[in-house]
């Protein structure tokens, strides 16, 4: 398995999966209802803002030559605490056909390594609360709880 960094050649995959994913997450909160009916509708635009973004990176999850997934990763910065520099994980998605089979543990794995690269002291993610399977994935790879987003609808 490889990270292959994506260019603007990746758009359609890219909001393609995004929306897969993005879609998925509506069933954990009203809050992530999506305002698109159809995957046709998602503009690349957001994808290539980030694509252009110096704090953010988005790999393609490359397995055997072919394109599985992606991960897209954020820099950030705490100056005022000892543990200043961290990495996040702000998407990662596997397709459905290639799922539980070790790539994602693989994916964090090599996060790991490239937040290392970057000098970064430690790695972030959030997920949905009610998303078992994924707070359990993250706690498998070796994270660990430590904070408690909340979130309040103003409609």
């Amino acid at each position: 398995m490889e990270l292959v960094e994506a260019t603007a050649e990746n758009l359609d995959a890219l909001v393609e999966r995004w929306y897969t994913l993005a879609s998925s997450m509506e069933e954990y909160d009203k809050l992530n209802e999506l305002t698109y009916a159809d995957v046709n509708d998602v503009s690349g635009d957001g994808f290539r803002a980030l694509l252009d973004e110096e704090a953010v990176t988005i790999y393609l999850i490359v397995h055997e030559g072919e394109s599985i997934g992606y991960v897209t990763l954020r820099e950030g910065h705490h100056s005022s605490r000892k543990y200043s520099q961290y990495l996040r994980i702000v998407d990662l998605i596997i397709d459905e056909g290639h799922r539980n089979q070790g790539h994602g543990a693989e994916v964090v794995n090599r996060v790991k390594e490239v937040a290392q690269d970057w000098d970064c002291d430690h790695l972030k993610v959030s997920c949905e609360w009610h998303n078992e399977g994924a707070r359990r994935f993250y706690r498998e790879t070796g994270l660990r709880p430590k904070q408690v987003d909340y979130a309040l609808s103003l409609e």
